[in-house]
């Protein structure tokens, strides 16, 4: 947020007038409407540039470093050397000069023209078999359009082109050159600058349009395309553009290709941390893959939607509101739920992992009872939603969902109900997180002794953040020293759950009511270092909760949880 990007409250859409005088606006509606438990309700964009250097800085405060310009022009996996089974060539391209490295894990990220993809021999397969060409260009415009400063798909019977406002007051035009059902169809059709300038001109018509400057300007192809495997040895994985390509119409190919990285980053943390076993690294796959799947066809229908007929002007009313399906005909329906599924989805809020060994269900191998408890809202491999607290130390108050750092640990927020009704079930938890073979000892830090005082998200294990959020403060003084010794070293994460919430109006506990938890008895929540719901566990008295844990954890751990008696120095 540091480089002001644009914020997007609402997408516009742009169709023929009938008399063929140019274009005029069919309608408009929220970029993440009511229906969307978000914090922040809009869209950011922003140069991809701005973004690749903030993590080349925080790469650089960790003593991390780009060499630039190096390529890679081959690599092995010899299985000779089980640490580092990976052989890599890279070349230099200033000196022409090869070196080769070892590693544990080659990740290939380099866009849809893969060398590492191509070299496995991995194969694209093209869902949608119509392909676009498209000019992008980046760069300040002077024009009377009234929604430049918004994004736009605009249809005319010139072309089509979608409008996505930047920083610094430019613009990105992306303007349909061609496509797959053109006569002279040609994927390698080119254009330059001013001949799609001309095209976005006569599309914008009757508005007028001209350049101060041009920042960027490129033209590609564009297919719906997904790669058949992700890896074929769980040593060499592949992610982003080399697995998945799409239209430019959902924006979604930088988000998408993050959270391809970012799956694939704290699952190998946690093999390498000795936490999880190597087999988890099959979820990498079976996850994105799934995702990137939901995105080709979510954008195929998309695509169509906008292209082959505009939406009427009901269409884009119903749409707008949040009416229940059954006051809307069925003709209407159908664009108020792809409108629905296509916002939750472009958020984030929509994406929702497969039951697996990460994401409870009822085929997971631990078989407590307590597990999802009655009447709990929380879906596991969902996203958590937002809940706002109010930290007990300070009266700050927080954003619960973004309290802990992404910092590869997974967040146990146990929802504690009422101190008076809970005391209990809360200092048996603690207690039962003492013994030796719980997950939290099973794993705790190798300098747990020398640990500072003011650690705030990590005192016992590197893989382990508690929260603990009571409902109310009835009968229970404001003091953390009421906490057992074990929680509280987590006093920076004690909150009271005061806030009012729209999404539970006067409700008494409303984070504990908006998950579904009671308010008296509340629950345990445990979140993947990705911020996806995994489990849901009852409190209760005596070990049944960390029991329960201890079956979750121990279904991927490298050590037997659970079972002793000791209690370990915490």
């Amino acid at each position: 947020m540091a480089h002001d990007p644009a914020r997007v409250y609402d997408v516009a859409f742009w169709d023929p007038l009938p008399d063929g005088r140019g274009i005029h606006r069919t309608g408009s509606w929220p970029s993440c409407p009511s229906f969307i438990d978000t914090r922040y309700p809009f869209t950011t964009l922003l140069h991809q540039g701005h973004i690749e250097r903030a993590f080349i800085e925080e790469l650089a405060k960790h003593g991390g470093f780009i060499d630039r310009p190096w390529t890679i022009v081959g690599f092995k996996n010899n299985g000779n050397d089980k640490a580092y089974p990976v052989e890599v060539t890279l070349k230099d391209l200033d000196a022409n000069v090869e070196q080769v490295l070892k590693s544990k894990y080659l990740f290939g990220g380099e866009g849809a023209k893969s060398f590492i993809r191509e070299q496995l021999g991995i194969k694209i397969f093209h869902k949608d078999p119509i392909s676009h060409v498209w000019g992008v260009m980046d760069g300040v415009v002077q024009t009377n359009f009234p929604d430049i400063l918004t994004k736009c798909t605009i249809h005319s019977d010139s072309g089509s082109v979608m409008v996505i406002p930047r920083e610094n007051n430019m613009v990105r035009l992306y303007v349909q050159i061609s496509s797959s059902t053109d006569p002279d169809w040609s994927p390698r059709r080119t254009a330059t600058v001013s001949e799609v300038q001309q095209a976005a001109k006569r599309i914008f018509q009757p508005y007028h349009l001209e350049w101060d400057r041009v920042e960027w300007y490129s033209v590609y192809p564009i297919g719906q395309g997904i790669a058949e495997k992700y890896t074929l040895d769980h040593r060499i994985f592949i992610g982003g553009d080399a697995c998945h390509t799409h239209s430019p119409k959902a924006g979604q190919g930088m988000n998408t290709a993050f959270h391809d990285a970012l799956n694939f980053s704290w699952k190998v943390h946690m093999v390498e941390q000795g936490f999880a076993k190597p087999s988890i690294l099959t979820t990498y796959e079976s996850e994105r893959k799934l995702i990137a799947e939901t995105l080709l066809n979510f954008d195929a229908k998309y695509a169509a939607l906008f292209s082959s007929r505009p939406p009427s002007a009901a269409e884009v009313g119903a749409a707008s509101s949040n009416d229940d399906d059954d006051d809307v005909t069925s003709s209407i329906n159908e664009f108020v739920e792809m409108f629905k599924s296509a916002c939750e989805f472009t958020s984030g809020y929509g994406v929702v992992y497969q039951s697996n060994i990460f994401n409870w269900g009822p085929d997971h191998p631990a078989k407590s009872p307590l597990f999802n408890p009655p009447g709990v809202k929380l879906v596991p491999g969902r996203v958590f939603p937002s809940c706002t607290v109010t930290r007990l130390s300070d009266s700050d108050k927080v954003a619960l969902e973004q309290a802990v750092p992404a910092n590869g640990s997974f967040r146990i927020h146990i929802f504690a109900g009422n101190p008076e009704k809970t005391r209990q079930a809360v200092n048996d938890f603690a207690s039962n997180l003492e013994k030796k073979r719980s997950f939290l000892s099973n794993y705790q830090r190798k300098d747990i002794d020398t640990v500072s005082h003011f650690e705030r998200h990590n005192p016992h294990s590197f893989l382990f953040t508690l929260c603990l959020t009571y409902s109310n403060l009835k009968g229970m003084s404001a003091r953390i020293d009421h906490l057992p010794k074990l929680l509280n070293a987590y006093r920076h994460h004690i909150y009271v759950d005061n806030i009012p919430d729209i999404k539970a109006p006067n409700a008494k506990g409303a984070a504990h009511t908006k998950l579904g938890f009671d308010t008296e008895t509340g629950g345990v929540v445990v979140l993947r270092p990705d911020g996806h719901i995994a489990c849901t566990v009852q409190l209760v008295e005596g070990n049944g909760t960390v029991d329960a844990l201890n079956e979750y954890f121990g279904a991927f751990a490298t050590k037997t949880l659970g079972e002793g008696h000791s209690h370990a120095k915490l």
